[in-house]
Parts: C-alpha cells; structure tokens; sequence
C-alpha cells in the first residue's frame, strides 16, 4: 500500500470512530455485549490516537482523549459490574432459574450458600443497572453530543501534522509498532522477581501495554499487511491471558470483602476457584510473550 501517514491514519479512525457511535443505540437498549463493545470501540480509539500523536496536533487530540478517558470510565464501571455478576453467577452454577431450584457445582447445596450467592448475584447486578443508567444518561449530556462532534470533526477535518502526516505511512506505521513493541518487552523484562501485589499491578501493565500493541498494530494492518496482522494477533493473546488473571484477581477481591461483610464462611471454596482461575491463566504467560524475543516486522 503506498500513501501517506495522514490520510492511512485517518482511515484508521475513521473506522474506530463508527464502531463507537453504532453501538450507541445498542448500549441505550441495553443489547447483550453491546457495552462491552463500545468500551472496546472508545478505549481502542484512544490507545490509536496516543500511539500514532506524532502524527496529529497535540491539543486538539489532547482534548479528544481526555473525553474518551471519560467516556471509557462511565462505560467501565458497568462492564467491570456485568463481568462480576456474569461470573459468580457461573460460579454457582446460576442458569437462570431460581437459587432453591439450581445445583450449586462448588461444594454443598447448603441454604446460606444459596442466600449468600443470590444477594453476590443480585448486588452485581444492581450495581450494573445503575451504572448502565449513568451511562444512558451521559448520551444525552451535552459533554457527550460534544464528543461525538469533535470525533467526527476530527475524520472531517484532522489535525494533522504535516511534517509527519505528509510522509510514506510504511515508516511512520512500523515506527510506531516498533516503539509500542519495546515497551511492552521492557515491561516484561522487568516483570521477574516481584511477587505479591506488586507483581499482580505490574501484570495489568503489562496487559495494557499489549492492549496498545494490538490496537496501533490492528490499524496498521492495511499499511503494512501481515506482518502487522500477526503482531496484533499475538499482542490480543498475551492481552488475552493477562485479561483472564486480572477479572479472577478482582473477582477475589469483590468475593472477600463480600464475604467479610456478610460474615459467611461457605464462600471459601469460591475464593479458592478464583485463585485457581488466577494460576491457570498465568500457565499461559510464559509462552504468550515468546513472541516478544524476535525484533517486530522482520
């Protein structure tokens, strides 16, 4: 493919800016995943726009990621909910039926058991229909219409800089990949020998720094053709086991101070299934960064 930076980028956001603004009407519907798709659209918009700036003027962009930072928080503070209520749900064996009717798969089908899940269950749930209502409300703020004006103003009209939006975009895409690459192997390198939670926060760095890979490597994938395609697809894997240590980490978190609150004992066996999900998913770790030991883009 042979362009410029400038409009390629473009093209790129254009594309993240439409997934952000059809899933609206979704999310206002309250449609299954349709949440998690606009935190993914808004999140992955603002990871292109950071790693790819050198290209745009910074305040102009500047203040459009400080309005997706926003965007993304009301949206995660739902999601982050509908995750935990989807989880312990499964994790007790919840199908939809009523508690005294269901098998509970992680140890006896004891009545405090169920009234402790059903009330895990059901606070979750609570919690997400609240922030699911801030988020329906936020669509309708003026602050959010003037987002939705300034993403579309910025395909329109982009705040390019033409020293570098005006050169090849194979260099400018693959510089970028590169710098996103060394990051996220500097991160890991630095990763043996903590433990306890300093190891578990720099684990979610990690995952980040893989999410920003993935998403500058996604939109660089019409420019610089596989090679990018194959670095995003490994970069989403190690996002991926990452992103499955870190929801049974939180997941233990929320199950403890629950079971601190309401005094039950039971639920032991439902902290050790986390921690067990925690473990499983960092067995994969070491062969999801093997990809990190060989130089990107050949």
């Amino acid at each position: 493919m042979s362009t410029t930076a400038g409009p390629a980028l473009i093209d790129a956001v254009a594309a993240d800016v439409d997934r952000l603004c059809t899933a609206e009407p979704d999310v206002r519907q309250d449609l299954p995943d349709s949440v998690h798709k606009m935190r993914v659209a808004t999140r992955r918009l603002r990871s292109v726009l950071k790693s790819y700036r050198r290209v745009l003027r910074r305040k102009p962009v500047g203040e459009i990621t400080d309005e997706l930072r926003w965007l993304a928080g009301l949206l995660g503070v739902a999601r982050d909910a509908e995750v935990r209520a989807d989880r312990f749900a499964a994790l007790l064996g919840d199908t939809g039926v009523p508690f005294d009717e269901q098998t509970v798969p992680l140890g006896e089908n004891s009545a405090p058991r169920r009234d402790f899940g059903q009330r895990l269950v059901d606070e979750e749930r609570r919690f997400y229909a609240g922030a699911h209502r801030a988020v329906v409300e936020a669509f309708d703020s003026r602050r959010y219409r003037s987002l939705v004006k300034r993403l579309h103003g910025l395909i329109a009209d982009p705040p390019l800089r033409a020293s570098h939006a005006d050169e090849p975009a194979e260099p400018v895409f693959a510089g970028v990949l590169r710098h996103d690459f060394r990051e996220l192997r500097r991160l890991v390198r630095t990763e043996p020998g903590l433990s306890g939670e300093a190891r578990v926060e720099h684990l979610h760095n990690i995952r980040k720094a893989a999410k920003r890979l993935r998403y500058s490597a996604e939109a660089a994938t019409e420019v610089l053709g596989k090679p990018a395609e194959e670095l995003g697809r490994k970069a989403k894997r190690l996002q991926g086991v990452l992103g499955d240590h870190r929801d049974a980490v939180e997941a233990l978190q929320t199950l403890r101070t629950y079971s601190s609150e309401a005094g039950e004992s039971g639920y032991q066996r439902l902290c050790d299934a986390e921690e067990a999900a925690a473990t499983k998913a960092l067995e994969e770790y070491p062969d999801a960064i093997e990809f990190l030991r060989d130089q990107p883009l050949g």
